[in-house]
């Protein structure tokens, strides 16, 4: 998994709550055993029409936000089925961060991400960066007012930076676990070979017989 540091990038809004994984990535297009070629059917249903001609209705077929790399989005993304593809075609298109806010409705606490997505995202790489609700009307306010913006992504900092005439930033807050496998690109894989030695000498001094 390759490790995140700071990440610039041009910034698209996509302005609905409740996003869920087949919104995401489609039931149809899960039949591949592979691991590519999911970012082409990303939010499939909303992008393309009938006759597979891009939808120009969907945000993120607006000429300026080609080549966004950073997602702002809102409330309880990723909620729905658990399936990893969603993350992987997010990934795939070339999303690198995904913004959300949380928001309280009559007392019950909304979240930025749904649980299980954005443990998938941990897993894959993927940066989840939750922040306030005004903060994050603040962006679209900005993305909608001027064209192309950028932003700059500082995980160690945990600083999001928009690059505007004047710089607005923001803190965000991030699990120091999440944040660490991140920082060093460690997937589920890679951190139980931080204890291979461990492994190594369990098993060989191990006697199993004894546990028959």
């Amino acid at each position: 998994m390759e490790a995140f540091t700071t990440h610039r990038g041009l910034m698209a809004t996509l302005d609905r709550s409740n996003v869920d994984t087949d919104a995401i990535i489609p039931k149809q297009f899960l039949k591949s055993i592979k691991r590519t070629g999911f970012g082409v059917n990303l939010f499939f249903d909303w992008r393309y029409n009938n006759d597979g001609s891009p939808n120009q209705d969907f945000e993120l077929n607006a000429p300026h936000f080609k080549g966004a790399s950073i997602l702002v989005t809102r409330n309880n993304f990723g909620c729905g089925s658990s399936r990893e593809h969603a993350v992987w075609a997010v990934m795939q298109y070339g999303f690198k961060v995904i913004i959300a806010p949380s928001r309280t409705i009559n007392g019950e606490l909304i979240p930025a991400f749904a649980d299980i997505f954005r443990n998938n995202s941990v897993k894959n790489g993927l940066l989840t960066i939750e922040l306030k609700e005004e903060e994050v009307d603040k962006i679209f306010e900005m993305v909608e007012r001027f064209s192309n913006v950028e932003a700059t992504v500082d995980l160690e900092e945990q600083r999001v930076i928009l690059h505007l005439d004047e710089e607005i930033g923001f803190h965000f807050e991030i699990d120091p676990v999440v944040k660490n496998h991140l920082l060093k690109g460690l997937d589920d894989i890679a951190l139980t070979l931080e204890y291979e030695g461990d492994i190594d000498t369990f098993e060989t001094t191990h006697d199993a017989q004894m546990h028959c």
